[in-house]
């Protein structure tokens, strides 16, 4: 297998490996019942005219399995987190007593299970097109070199190695879809 290959098949696995990394940050973001201060990764607020993640402006940690709390380094940013993570519309409300927010989880209901199981399935869809796109993206480059004047039959082993690798990667993402659902319908 020429140099070219090589490098063509490790990045379609780098790739493969990324998008899989960003589906369980994604995965990580959907409560499933338990607090997690990841929750608030996407909340950003308005620190002193700037966007700011939430956790860059306050101690952001879990006091028991149902409880977040934020506690902000500047007494004056308690506002302003409150009004952001209303903003983020993460399905919880927060409570302010003028030194801390804290944010209850509310128990799930099976409908709320149901939702976030879907959720879950559209960012596994998601990234299962991502790992597709990969796969034609890497084809395509080794179809190029046999136009360059690689030979039939290497080009036809390095396609099927990038469709194992696909194969093996949307494995992964079914894996790690069912692990996520069984969590979250247990109650």
């Amino acid at each position: 297998m020429t140099a070219d290959l090589i490098t063509i098949l490790a990045d379609t696995e780098s790739s493969m490996t990324k998008a899989i990394a960003h589906l369980e940050t994604e995965l990580g973001r959907i409560r499933a019942g338990k607090a997690n201060p990841s929750m608030l990764d996407g909340v950003m607020v308005d620190y002193y005219g700037n966007p700011t993640p939430v956790n860059q402006v306050a101690n952001v940690t879990t006091m028991d399995a149902r409880t977040i709390s934020v506690q902000p380094w500047e007494k004056n940013m308690l506002a302003v987190i409150e009004r952001g993570i209303i903003a983020a519309n993460i399905g919880i409300n927060p409570q302010n007593d003028g030194n801390i927010i804290r944010l209850f989880l509310p128990p799930l209901t099976e409908e709320r299970r149901k939702e976030l199981v879907k959720r879950c399935n559209g960012e596994g869809e998601n990234a299962k097109v991502s790992i597709r796109n990969i796969r034609r993206d890497s084809i395509e480059q080794i179809k190029k070199l046999q136009k360059d004047g690689l030979s039939e039959d290497e080009c036809k082993d390095a396609e099927k190695e990038a469709q194992d690798k696909t194969d093996r990667f949307i494995i992964l993402v079914e894996k790690h879809l069912a692990g996520k659902e069984k969590e979250i319908m247990s109650v």
